[in-house]
């Protein structure tokens, strides 16, 4: 193997060049249009643009991505996560072009790929599974019988489905048609199947998976389990091992089912085996016939290089050790940074400042110190054509606690300023006392987001005026003389304007007056707070643990600065495509109805009336794309009726 094509973007293959150059091997980067200035790119040997910009016409494209190996001379490919890495049919392709695949062979991926058929091999080896159906008749009829049969609750899921796409839970039947046809058309959109399946619901279980590795000689392994309960929309945001929930019995189990399950279908290389795990009880959920995203999790336990291993095995060698010489160290807790906001609503952007703590990337840290695997860099742009994650901060430590507390450090230290992120976010999730405890269920997150999101905005309002000040007075430091004039500020946070009057007294300090407050005396370029210009009068800053976002509304009519956002208009939050309308014009609506669905960052979003209104005007078409801040539906006070 001397030249890997790694057919995969952004973090990912930057993970699997930085491991292929230290053993001695040439890679190959693709890239579409937006991604051309890339570091997966420049760091490579070579690239080759595959022209495009959505991941149909780039990434997904099996002719384009084997011209490039041949174009350059690749006898290998990687594939990454994502993408075409669970494509059997790729898998084939890679193979019958006389290319090492490395991954499992297409027909283990067939076998396990695919949620149906990997419940039925389980079944056969004794694996415990929940009930449901899996077949052939996709009607919503059988669905509905089916489910009358196995109750509730009960989870839609999309049998060709990865990453939480093409999921839904279901409390009451009657929610069952409206469940199948979303599910359905994610599926579509996401994986090209719309085949479903249901099965029982567990609702209040632990999401714990295990890390298999095979050699084509009849070897195979597990490294031990992670636990990723911590989810929102069904995608995982931290991740640990050891499970605070899985002792050395339980792991040998559970070690064993996957192994097993892994031996029947065939499989050789990387795959990790996800179960729910409901006190000593664990079901399987499936297979992920691929590398993870949260491997280093396990790198940092095992002390080895995951990727390495799946070149040797693709090599033909046999594995570098045995299940009694595997030995797990120490404690180690990712965390998934994404450009989304504190409602989990993914954003698009340019990256405009970047900083982080020192760090290792890509490679095991010591104990205490912080890997950061990611593909930011300042002027980077994130584009609604690819998923919202934009990087992975792992802590190795030796206690949990220890590991926790140099994590929230991380995120601490770490400045994305130029578009939202779940950096603070993700900090508070480690301190909550749920997840400190080791008590975080799945549902954790849908029990105490508000709370958590209630604790972000406490703590931007304790520092947002002072903050926002030092933003937008960066560019215009006040005179070191004194000045007896107040200037009159209107500054939009959070959706309320704040009118305030501020006055220089020289140095670089402001006194600022504050209606039913007492004047404070600020002095601007505070240590430890950063900002932005995001636009003409919109600023991004954070200071350690606090993200905001302000807006001088100062020249705007008092009347619309003193807005607060009422039910007049409904706007896209980001960039995406128009997937449905269920609404109609003169359609009266409750507080919450859905009026449109965007597809953004390959998941569905439905956007909601926030009060009870009538939809006055639709202002776009299914199929359309829309930008940020696009007017997409007005409305008319619920009293009125339908427009003329």
């Amino acid at each position: 193997m001397k030249k890997i094509l790694i057919a995969n973007r952004s973090e990912i293959a930057r993970r699997i060049i930085h491991t292929a150059h230290r053993v001695g091997i040439e890679t190959v980067a693709v890239y579409s249009n937006p991604d051309a200035n890339a570091l997966h790119v420049r760091e490579a040997t070579q690239a080759v643009a595959l022209g495009g910009a959505a991941s149909a016409d780039t990434y997904l494209r099996t002719d384009k991505l084997l011209a490039a190996a041949r174009a350059t001379g690749a006898d290998a490919v990687h594939p990454g996560y994502g993408f075409l890495s669970e494509n059997a049919d790729f898998a084939q392709a890679v193979v019958d072009a006389g290319l090492t695949w490395i991954g499992p062979p297409p027909g283990a991926i067939r076998a396990l790929g695919s949620k149906a058929g990997a419940k039925a091999l389980a079944q056969a080896q004794g694996v415990p599974c929940l009930p449901g159906y899996a077949g052939d008749d996709q009607s919503d009829e059988r669905f509905a019988a089916e489910a009358a049969r196995i109750g509730t609750p009960l989870m839609v899921k999309a049998v060709a489905g990865g990453g939480g796409r093409g999921m839904r839970l279901v409390t009451d039947l009657a929610q069952l048609p409206a469940a199948l046809a979303s599910a359905r058309s994610e599926a579509l959109a996401g994986f090209g199947c719309g085949d479903l399946l249901i099965e029982r619901a567990l609702l209040q279980p632990r999401h714990v998976e295990v890390q298999i590795f095979a050699d084509a000689h009849g070897g195979c392994i597990h490294l031990g389990e992670r636990d990723c309960s911590v989810q929102r929309r069904h995608q995982k945001i931290i991740e640990e091992s050891p499970s605070p929930a899985v002792d050395a019995a339980l792991r040998e189990r559970m070690g064993a089912c996957a192994v097993a399950l892994a031996q029947a279908a065939g499989y050789v290389g990387a795959g990790t085996v996800e179960f729910l795990l409901d006190g000593e009880d664990f079901f399987l959920m499936e297979m992920n016939t691929r590398l993870q995203v949260e491997h280093p999790v396990t790198e940092a336990l095992t002390g080895l290089d995951l990727v390495e291993w799946q070149i040797r095995v693709a090599r033909g060698e046999p594995l570098p050790l045995t299940q009694d010489e595997v030995h797990l160290q120490g404690h180690a807790v990712e965390v998934r940074l994404c450009a989304e906001d504190a409602h989990f609503r993914p954003h698009t952007g340019r990256v405009l400042q970047f900083s982080a703590p020192p760090a290792t990337a890509f490679e095991r840290a010591a104990p205490g110190a912080l890997r950061f695997d990611h593909a930011l860099e300042e002027g980077a742009e994130v584009t609604p054509h690819y998923d919202a994650m934009l990087g992975k901060l792992i802590v190795h430590a030796p206690t949990r606690a220890e590991a926790i507390a140099a994590l929230v450090r991380a995120l601490q230290g770490t400045r994305v300023l130029g578009l939202p992120t779940n950096r603070a976010f993700l900090a508070a999730c480690l301190q909550h006392p749920v997840f400190a405890s080791g008590q975080a269920l799945v549902p954790f997150l849908a029990e105490h987001a508000q709370e958590l999101q209630q604790l972000l905005l406490n703590n931007e309002l304790l520092v947002h005026i002072p903050s926002a000040l030092s933003a937008i007075f960066a560019s215009n430091t006040p005179s070191d003389l004194p000045c007896a004039m107040a200037r009159p500020l209107r500054l939009r946070h959070q959706g309320e304007v704040h009118s305030i009057a501020v006055r220089e007294l020289g140095g670089g300090r402001l006194l600022v007056e504050q209606a039913g407050a007492e004047p404070v005396t600020l002095q601007l370029h505070q240590r430890g707070v950063h900002c932005v210009a995001v636009g003409p009068r919109r600023w991004h800053w954070h200071t350690g643990g606090v993200d905001g976002w302000v807006e001088d509304a100062s020249w705007e009519p008092a009347a619309r600065a003193g807005a607060a956002g009422g039910a007049t208009e409904l706007r896209a939050p980001f960039n995406g495509k128009v997937v449905a309308l269920p609404v109609a014009a003169g359609q009266a609506l409750a507080a919450g109805d859905t009026v449109v669905v965007i597809e953004s960052m390959k998941l569905e979003h439905s956007l909601a009336s926030p009060a009870a209104a009538t939809v006055a005007e639709l202002l776009v078409a299914p199929g359309q794309q829309v930008s940020p801040g696009q007017v997409l539906a007005r409305f008319a006070p619920a009293t009125q009726g339908a427009p003329a």
